[in-house]
């Protein structure tokens, strides 16, 4: 083989391992992405059940315009777990707690996140009387 050849071919290597490196870290920074508006889309569903639980009197199951993680679990109809007050699917896990008028929910993705050791994860904060939401990324 001539030289000119075996330029060609180790440059050819080279530019296909880049290109490979290039796509992975693509296909791993959309993945972030995508799981962290899962995990937001998700607790956005559960304050909208959380607010209608808020709202709703006690004859009717509801919190009667107070926060009680337990009895909201209920409401969710989903796999709650009322001893860690966390939902899960496979977008991630969910935290609830409650502090006088506030609604915390924290969710934890399935994918590592920005800080490259930590998955992703994202808080909502739910204020029970105007209804205010406010949502933080944390990783």
């Amino acid at each position: 083989m001539g030289y000119q050849q075996i330029l060609m071919l180790v440059l050819g290597v080279i530019i296909i391992g880049i290109s490979v490196a290039v796509g992975l870290d693509m296909f791993t920074q959309e993945m972030m992405k995508n799981n962290r508006q899962s995990i937001i889309s998700d607790m956005n569903i559960f304050a909208g059940v959380a607010n209608a639980y808020y709202k709703s009197p006690p004859n009717m199951g509801g919190g009667d315009r107070e926060w009680d993680v337990d009895k909201m679990g209920l409401w969710f109809g989903f796999n709650y777990d009322a001893v860690n007050n966390t939902i899960s699917n496979n977008n991630g896990t969910y935290v609830f707690s409650s502090y006088g008028d506030v609604l915390t929910i924290i969710g934890t993705g399935t994918s590592m996140g920005n800080d490259g050791s930590t998955n992703v994860k994202a808080k909502l904060q739910l204020t029970g009387v105007n209804c205010e939401i406010v949502t933080t990324i944390n990783n």
